[in-house]
């Protein structure tokens, strides 16, 4: 890549980023660029592809040329983690690096998956983390483990992760139970049987698996084991229509959130980390929903 030609062909010019492999699907920019200039910031988001075992080297071209800070996204956010300077201790108790913060040279780490839960939570169903009982599906590692781990922080009354790989979950856990604020936290399969069992006996269900992105993908859970009372989070997110989790959901009467949200909170969360004072969320909202209604 020449960053002399990535730093120098935008006007404004780059100075943040949001990278991955692949990553022309994310609209990020499409956030991020309505909020610069509502906060009258003379610069540009831009979409840049780094491949897996470049990530460090990506950092340090990008504090070269003057950026002030990037997104990681799948799947280099482990990868970030240890490429950077400084790690805060809520990026290291998630496991993962998504924000970097470029100031005086310096690459700090920081993570706003786990926060972006929170208020994408809070959001949607008005209700804290503190006051619920919370089923993960896909809590092995990734977004799930994230939000596994900012769940037990949050002292959430009970935790039971799901996953395909029951060992990497039991991983989670111990993890959660050292940490010491949820100590209720229980490890199942993806089965059926099992995750309708689990769900008898929860408030909120996650899905943090990326079933559901695709047509034709297998349902996580029997859609009659979603209740009314339910409140369901799918990250997963699709601009042609809802995910089969969310359909069945709404089916039952359950209160229902997709990833757009997340993405939303995550975002402006990241912008809270490179400029002081709150992101304008409803500019970075109207500019989500503008790119994927596109």
């Amino acid at each position: 890549m020449n960053w002399d030609t990535v730093a120098g062909r935008f006007t404004p010019p780059a100075r943040l980023a949001v990278i991955g492999d692949p990553i022309g699907h994310s609209r990020s920019p499409q956030m991020h660029n309505p909020a610069l200039a509502a906060r009258g910031i003379g610069a540009q988001y831009i979409r840049v592809q780094v491949p897996v075992g470049s990530v460090g080297q990506a950092f340090r071209q990008f504090a070269k040329h003057g950026f002030l800070g990037v997104n990681i996204t799948i799947p280099h956010k482990f990868e970030a983690l240890s490429e950077v300077d400084e790690v805060d201790e809520l990026a290291a108790a998630l496991g993962a690096v998504n924000t970097l913060v470029i100031r005086d040279g310096r690459l700090l780490g920081r993570n706003s998956d786990g926060p972006g839960f929170l208020r994408s939570v809070r959001e949607a169903f008005g209700v804290e983390l503190a006051d619920l009982r919370v089923l993960i599906l896909g809590a092995g590692g990734g977004a799930g483990r994230a939000v596994a781990v900012q769940s037990a922080l949050a002292r959430c009354g009970k935790l039971v992760l799901a996953n395909r790989s029951i060992e990497k979950a039991e991983v989670v856990a111990r993890e959660i139970r050292a940490v010491g604020r949820c100590m209720d936290v229980t490890v199942l399969g993806l089965t059926d049987d099992e995750i309708a069992k689990a769900a008898a006996n929860v408030d909120l269900i996650v899905n943090a698996t990326s079933l559901g992105m695709k047509p034709g993908d297998a349902k996580l859970l029997p859609a009659e084991s979603i209740e009314a009372r339910h409140l369901v989070f799918d990250m997963v997110y699709r601009a042609d229509g809802e995910t089969p989790l969310l359909a069945d959901a709404k089916k039952a009467g359950a209160k229902v959130v997709d990833g757009l949200t997340l993405l939303l909170h995550q975002g402006a969360i990241s912008f809270e980390h490179w400029f002081p004072g709150p992101a304008p969320l409803e500019v970075m909202r109207e500019g989500l929903r503008k790119a994927v209604k596109m």
